[in-house]
């Protein structure tokens, strides 16, 4: 006996999410998300450059 891969829908391919109701009618009505506009700030820089002397004294300073 075969059985289909897909029991509901083509979009869940999976057995298991095929039971699941469909995302794009459960989220219909959320609001969408906005841009994230990353940028790279001094005071970031400032913290990544902190942290590797730091960590870079601590294993010189195991090692010696």
């Amino acid at each position: 006996m075969r059985r289909a891969l897909v029991l509901s829908s083509e979009a869940a391919r999976h057995w298991m999410r095929a039971g699941l109701p469909q995302r794009r009618t459960m989220f219909a009505d959320a609001p969408q998300a906005a841009p994230v506009d990353w940028k790279l700030t001094a005071s970031d820089v400032r913290g990544v450059a902190t942290t590797y002397f730091a960590t870079f004294a601590a294993v010189l300073a195991f090692i010696i």
